[in-house]
């Protein structure tokens, strides 16, 4: 633990090489930190910081710039900073709008994410609990096949095709997604997999024929995989001059599963992961923080270890923090 004034000169130096990208003079310390010193102190202090991996001078004459370690000291003790009312208004506003549909909120939250911080925006939502319906439907594909539509009551879809040795009639179809529906709605499927209505005498033989299948379809349904969106992505060659790393940045993007490993886990909150904690040597930092069931979901923006980290944290906090609001009343 470094004492009380070296943490200042280190965030001094920090938030310094932050707004402006070079190496930082003692002088330029010594004006955004206020404390009441010299500029040898601020040196004096430097020299340390140095000695302790926090800092590093690129050039003998060149001022420091801070080092993976620093970043992570200066992470570990910032508190979040506090967003403008402009932007409280902004993000109000977009989550007043109650009528999208979950994966249309997802993927345009990214955009705000993304416009907000100037950084690229991920948002993951969250596992589906599909355990209990909302609704069924059939979706009659051809002469003998229909679409099994199943809907989650947290508004997740599921859809299966269900083929028959047999042409049913519209009005049989009907009556198949009357039962079957009117027997899973609001229901979980251990508990609608038992009605005897599924089963009763009164049905006639061609609609349980529709029925069973459909039945065990809805009862054997993989679970919903979770949405990945990615937005801003048009950021990153502002954010990094090397064009190698835009590059890595683009392909790594496009993979679902290498984006899911840099969020981390969920259950650890909201989380700052630098450089090489991430199992790279790549200039990159990722700010995460989960929502939703289990917390299973996340709002991350991702960038150069240079990033604003503590408006970065304010803003996927707040933008957590509604869509868990806005998906917990769906």
């Amino acid at each position: 633990m470094i004492d009380d004034r070296k943490a200042l000169v280190l965030q001094a130096l920090v938030e310094e090489y932050i707004r402006t990208g070079e190496p930082v003079s003692s002088q330029a310390i010594l004006e955004r930190s206020a404390l009441d010193v010299s500029s040898a102190t601020i040196r004096n202090e430097l020299a340390r910081l140095e000695s302790y991996g926090f800092v590093a001078q690129p050039h003998t004459s060149a001022g420091r710039i801070p080092t993976h370690q620093g970043y992570r000291y200066y992470v570990d003790h910032c508190s979040p900073a506090r967003l403008r009312s402009a932007t409280h208004d902004r993000i109000r506003s977009f989550f007043a709008d109650v009528h999208r549909e979950v994966s249309k909120l997802l993927k345009e939250t990214t955009g705000l994410v993304s416009d907000i911080t100037q950084l690229p925006a991920i948002v993951v939502g969250p596992q589906a609990d599909v355990s209990r319906i909302h609704a069924i439907h059939l979706v009659r594909l051809g002469s003998s096949s229909v679409l099994v539509v199943t809907i989650a009551e947290t508004g997740q879809v599921t859809q299966n095709v269900v083929s028959f040795e047999f042409e049913p009639t519209d009005e049989q179809l009907d009556e198949a997604e009357r039962v079957v529906e009117g027997v899973y709605a609001g229901r979980g499927r251990d508990e609608a997999s038992a009605d005897q209505r599924l089963t009763s005498a009164d049905l006639s033989d061609v609609v349980k024929r529709i029925i069973d299948p459909v039945h065990h379809e809805i009862q054997h349904a993989e679970s919903v995989a979770p949405q990945l969106f990615v937005g801003g992505t048009s950021q990153l060659a502002g954010l990094w001059a090397d064009l190698a790393i835009v590059h890595r940045m683009l392909d790594l993007l496009e993979r679902d599963s290498d984006v899911q490993a840099i969020l981390g886990d969920p259950a650890d909150g909201t989380t700052v992961r630098i450089g090489e904690e991430l199992g790279d040597t790549m200039d990159l930092s990722v700010v995460t923080t989960p929502f939703g069931s289990h917390g299973s979901g996340r709002v991350a923006v991702l960038g150069p270890m240079r990033m604003d980290y503590r408006r970065s944290i304010r803003v996927v906090e707040e933008i957590g923090e509604n869509l868990e609001e806005r998906l917990g009343a769906e």
